[in-house]
């Protein structure tokens, strides 16, 4: 389906976009690939390091477009004959969205606004939007504006008509290793030769998911979608003072209180949306509740769905990483990038 289309992703230089573009190249022969986002600098950087993963060829098919999603007329020009696109740009920053929310909501709510009309009316394929777990029962401005724009992208198929445009979104906590997670904190600690790690609570947990399985949880997104679901990977637990001992046996911790904004487990699915959620063998999917929406047309086949008060939390989880299976995982991280 991806080979020989034009494929465009919003936020590109982050994390995600350095990833997505590694593996979709290993996998399939696009026509074009746009990195959109709006620091050139940034774009600068990732082109050096992409000269020294793809080929001429691969390199030849990117394109680096300066844009900010704000900006609608600069989204027309950019999707014009795109077939799929991934929004991955956000201000994702908790504290920085709390002091700054009208920058937040112009980004994260507009923004996601402007992707929607842009590819309803540039006639886009596909838009696949990347959500994450704090859009879940929010308790700080970042969550409550990708809650929204997760309603604006599960919402938008309603618009796009019998064959028009088909909008979805993949759901997922802190990347295990990206600059949102802890490791990278963690390591600059043990790196100067502190013996005390700062533990916000002891009683903390997380899902560890890494960028490889966040790509191939957006490829099935891609290729399976046919409007309005959410897609949330079937991912392993962890206890954040397991992590500390993994990555700095012995060490001793210090609790320092959980910061402004923060839970203490991640939740990717409440109990009211298990009524709506089907499991499959690697993921969960949510459909949405809407009059127009028809299992029918809709449906993934191969899924079951999930018991009336289901919860995906982060603390009540079946699966479990422990100390030496987390050392095994960081272990495998790429941490310099």
């Amino acid at each position: 389906m991806l080979n020989n289309a034009s494929i465009l992703i919003t936020g590109g230089t982050g994390s995600f976009g350095k990833k997505f573009v590694e593996k979709i190249f290993d996998k399939y022969s696009p026509k074009r690939l746009v990195i959109y986002s709006r620091d050139e600098y940034k774009q600068y950087n990732m082109k050096n390091m992409l000269l020294k993963k793809l080929t001429e060829e691969q390199m030849a098919k990117l394109r680096f477009f300066i844009g900010d999603v704000r900006d609608k007329d600069r989204l027309y020009r950019a999707f014009k004959d795109v077939d799929y696109v991934i929004h991955a740009a956000a201000m994702k920053q908790v504290p920085v969205c709390e002091y700054n929310p009208f920058e937040a909501i112009k980004t994260n709510i507009h923004g996601a606004q402007n992707v929607v009309d842009a590819a309803l009316d540039r006639g886009v394929k596909k838009v696949v939007a990347l959500s994450t777990d704090k859009a879940v029962n929010p308790i700080n401005l970042y969550g409550g504006t990708k809650l929204v724009s997760d309603k604006l992208f599960t919402s938008a198929t309603a618009y796009s008509g019998e064959k028009g445009t088909v909008f979805s979104v993949v759901r997922y906590g802190n990347v295990a290793g990206s600059r949102g997670s802890v490791i990278p904190y963690f390591k600059s600690l043990i790196d100067r030769g502190e013996k005390e790690l700062p533990i916000t609570d002891f009683r903390m947990t997380r899902f560890w998911i890494t960028l490889e399985e966040g790509v191939e949880l957006v490829f099935k997104a891609l290729e399976e979608s046919k409007g309005g679901e959410t897609y949330i990977s079937k991912i392993p637990s962890f206890k954040i003072t397991d992590l500390a001992k993994a990555m700095l046996p012995h060490c001793s911790f210090k609790e320092i209180g959980i910061r402004e904004g923060e839970k203490l487990h991640e939740v990717m699915i409440t109990k009211d949306d298990a009524r709506m959620t089907y499991e499959y063998e690697k993921h969960y999917i949510i459909y949405p509740h809407f009059d127009w929406w028809s299992s029918k047309r809709y449906f993934t086949k191969g899924g079951k769905p999930i018991k009336d008060e289901f919860e995906y939390n982060s603390s009540t989880n079946s699966e479990w990483l422990n100390i030496d299976s987390l050392r095994e995982r960081i272990a495998m991280l790429n941490l310099e990038d």
